[in-house]
């Protein structure tokens, strides 16, 4: 587990922004009952992706009109029930952190895993987001 120190802000720059935390499997039940879209990001200290990662999806949320309805977030590592449930909702995808999930309904309709995001910039994850926004949200 990661000392709480670490992980704090990184949680931050995404509740700063409206994330909900989940942070029990119950959490991640109920967020992923809710109707419409949900986003929910799995958090990580991984620079390699994580750094561009979580200011892509801000970068994202904050470039385009349609959102998803729900935002959510929960921190490998460090949230880990909360995680292992949330991955049995990725399923079939391996476990992946950083990644980035859109649920519509309860169901998973689209996955940036973190191989997908080694390397590459902020812009270019926004630019993925913004798409699928554009498609599957209002």
């Amino acid at each position: 587990m990661y000392p709480e120190e670490f992980v704090i802000p990184m949680k931050e720059e995404l509740t700063d922004i409206g994330f909900s935390e989940l942070l029990t499997p119950e959490d991640v039940e109920a967020q992923l009952a809710k109707k419409g879209t949900t986003l929910v990001m799995i958090n990580s200290v991984c620079g390699c992706a994580a750094g561009t990662a979580r200011p892509g999806l801000i970068m994202a949320m904050a470039n385009t009109a349609k959102k998803p309805d729900h935002l959510a977030t929960s921190f490998a590592g460090f949230d880990i029930e909360a995680v292992q449930a949330l991955r049995q909702h990725l399923l079939p995808y391996p476990p992946s952190s950083p990644s980035i999930a859109l649920f519509k309904d309860g169901k998973l309709i689209h996955f940036i895993e973190r191989h997908q995001m080694v390397g590459m910039p902020a812009q270019a994850i926004a630019s993925n987001l913004v798409s699928v926004f554009e498609e599957y949200c209002n």
